[in-house]
């Protein structure tokens, strides 16, 4: 909420896709396509690439956001410069500590001394697209995310990095090495309090379905399309919301009849083979809506170029910040048979529709399961309900992996 009293909500649309099929252009095509609609954009990058300035043809800032035209601002996250901000804003606060054992100050120490937790960078790139989506200043945040195998570790950061620190330096462990006579160490526990108060708030954006949502931009070919439903997989895997996939670089419908017979031969060869792959996606993705945009003559560069481009994507859709297409509960917890009793069975299930079955793995450590499929693995926390239980068996029926519990007597409430 803002200082005025204004509850506008900011949407997210996070676009992914691997290098090479236009995830920057459509991501900003997008963002034209909403500023000439009225809507206040923000366009960021977590591309360490950084191509939004060659995309817009115009010099984008990395600091602070730089106003791309009517309604559409744009900015080119820089975590390096982020990180030394956050450290520098610590030595700050905890100067009164003076000199550690050894002898050297705080100022001497270098950031990744002390932030040698891997994903920290990205923790603060996907932290600061927070921070500007509390200020309310947006309609709608379009992020370009690095390449696919990148920006699924980016986006798995939130719950990986709390668990793995929760798991080998608990919280109350903290407290005391924070209220020990170390300086050093209590800066450590510092800076590190304040990477998981960040990556709590990105988990909590990014669960946000209502809010939040990834939009998968591939090609129309055979490889693109297996990479595809890989990343549907990962990303149903890490319980995040996939609204559409943008299949690019289509060829567009054209009139053979003047062409050399070579040439329309390859034309009409080209489109059968694309409209197989895009049926075919469109059969195996369900819920998720699939979009196409054609393959232009010059490259799409600059205002104009993208809004053609958007024109495209979004011909049959109203509006391309909505998030489209229909939404499953990604864990859904029920009993399944019994009164609540200790004969009851209640089943979790967790939705994976385009996984592979032969990739399944599943455990269980304390209160968590630990499930695994196409080489990702995801840490569940329980539903208390099932904290109290043991798993009896697990299946998969084609979309959701359903694991099944019975009350453990030992434990469970008579």
């Amino acid at each position: 909420m803002s200082a005025a009293g204004s509850t506008r909500v900011t949407q997210v649309r996070l676009f992914v896709g691997k290098g090479g099929v236009g995830r920057t252009t459509v991501a900003a095509a997008t963002a034209v396509a909403l500023a000439e609609a009225g809507r206040r954009v923000l366009l960021l990058s977590l591309d360490q690439a950084h191509s939004l300035s060659d995309v817009l043809d115009r010099p984008v800032g990395r600091s602070e956001e730089s106003r791309v035209g009517p309604g559409l601002h744009a900015r080119e996250i820089d975590t390096q410069a982020l990180l030394e901000e956050r450290y520098r804003g610590l030595v700050a606060l905890l100067a009164l500590g003076g000199v550690h054992d050894h002898g050297a100050q705080f100022a001497d120490l270098a950031p990744e001394e002390l932030t040698g937790l891997p994903g920290v960078e990205e923790a603060l790139g996907l932290n600061e697209v927070v921070r500007l989506a509390e200020q309310a200043r947006w309609d709608v945040i379009v992020v370009d995310c690095p390449p696919t195998a990148d920006a699924l570790r980016t986006l798995a950061i939130p719950g990986s990095v709390s668990g793995y620190v929760e798991r080998v330096w608990p919280q109350h462990r903290r407290i005391a090495a924070a209220t020990s006579t170390g300086a050093r160490l209590a800066f450590v526990v510092a800076m590190l309090d304040r990477v998981l108060d960040a990556t709590a708030a990105v988990g909590d954006l990014l669960q946000d379905r209502d809010r939040t949502s990834v939009r998968v931009v591939t090609c129309a070919e055979r490889v693109a399309l297996a990479e595809t439903r890989r990343v549907l997989s990962a990303l149903a895997l890490a319980g995040l919301r996939v609204d559409a996939i943008v299949v690019n670089k289509t060829l567009p419908q054209m009139d053979s009849g003047d062409m050399p017979e070579e040439l329309a031969s390859w034309c009409d060869t080209r489109r059968t083979a694309e409209r197989k792959i895009l049926a075919e996606l469109t059969a195996t993705t369900g819920e998720v809506t699939v979009l196409s945009a054609d393959h232009l003559a010059n490259e799409p560069i600059g205002w104009d170029a993208l809004g053609g481009v958007a024109r495209t994507v979004y011909t049959d859709v109203a509006d391309p910040s909505e998030v489209l297409g229909a939404d499953c509960a990604p864990v859904r917890v029920a009993l399944e048979s019994g009164s609540g009793d200790v004969e009851s069975v209640y089943a979790m299930r967790m939705h994976l529709p385009l996984v592979d079955p032969g990739t399944l793995t599943l455990g269980r450590v304390e209160d968590d399961l630990l499930v695994g499929a196409d080489g990702r693995r995801r840490r569940v926390r329980l539903a208390s309900v099932l904290r109290r239980c043991v798993v009896r068996d697990a299946d998969f029926d084609g979309s959701d992996l359903v694991v099944r519990f019975v009350p453990d007597p030992a434990v469970w409430p008579r």
